[in-house]
């Protein structure tokens, strides 16, 4: 196992690693910072938790609202009605909100994609801007590390969010049905400005090379716009998917199954 190609491909990663290099070397910068743990009741696993102990209503609690910056990054993204409604209101209040969530080529798991593709024009419409990750081939990195936006040759895996630059949430919560409702989820909460700062700049500098941007045309149709060095280029339908792929995507999101997702 140690000699297959996978394995190699792993262990020549770490041997070049930078981040790996200085931890051995003692000489990573570590960022102090005033942080809360949230979690869970493990009696959700059995259908016992109280509503307002859930996961999402313990976060909310300690995140608090956001009034001039959300920056979102999600794996799973499936707002649902009710999700949608809120970053619609965020959006009006004047909060920038930014959604970082994988692209249909990129997602490890199409019948998730179905929950959120359907609300994605109701989200622009009021603001919102969304961005999809591309799916990243290691030649096209040229060495380079997509850090925590995800992996070279893989998809976007991070649960991550950023609230008026200030908090930043790390953990294991997805935006979605499942998450709130089924898993047992853990976090951190972290009294941070410059992680907060460097989610937002990630956002400004980085996000644009490896993701699609959204956008609505004025008849308002969805495209894609993808950034390549001096290059950009539009997609009108689901970029690097089938008419197959995003057939099933469309039937799926007319089915009533987003608890499921």
């Amino acid at each position: 196992m140690e000699e297959s190609p996978q394995a190699l491909t792993y262990t020549n990663a770490l041997r070049e690693s930078s981040f790996l290099q200085q931890l051995i070397d003692k000489k990573l910068e570590f960022e102090w910072a005033p942080t809360q743990i949230v979690s869970d009741d493990p009696d959700k696993g059995l259908g016992r938790a109280k509503a307002d102990e859930l996961f999402p209503q313990r976060l909310k609690r300690i995140m608090g609202q956001p009034t001039t910056d959300f920056g979102l990054v999600s794996a799973y993204f499936v707002p649902t009605d009710a999700g949608v409604k809120s970053f619609v209101a965020f959006a009006q209040r004047g909060v920038k909100v930014k959604v970082l969530t994988n692209a249909l080529e990129a997602t490890d798991v199409p019948a998730v994609h179905a929950g959120y593709a359907k609300r994605r024009k109701e989200l622009l419409k009021a603001g919102v801007q969304l961005y999809e990750l591309r799916r990243v081939a290691t030649t096209d990195l040229g060495g380079r590390q997509v850090g925590i936006w995800g992996s070279s040759g893989s998809s976007l895996h991070a649960k991550t969010f950023a609230v008026d630059g200030s908090r930043v949430f790390v953990g294991s919560f997805n935006f979605d049905p499942r998450s709130a409702k089924l898993n047992t989820e853990l976090g951190f909460v972290i009294e941070s400005p410059a992680l907060a700062h460097d989610i937002e700049i990630n956002f400004a500098t980085r996000v644009p090379n490896y993701a699609y941007e959204l956008q609505l045309s004025d008849k308002g149709h969805l495209y894609w716009i993808a950034h390549d060095g001096d290059r950009t280029v539009r997609y009108y339908k689901e970029p690097g998917t089938s008419f197959w792929l995003r057939a099933f995507i469309r039937f799926l999101s007319f089915l009533p199954v987003d608890s499921l997702l």
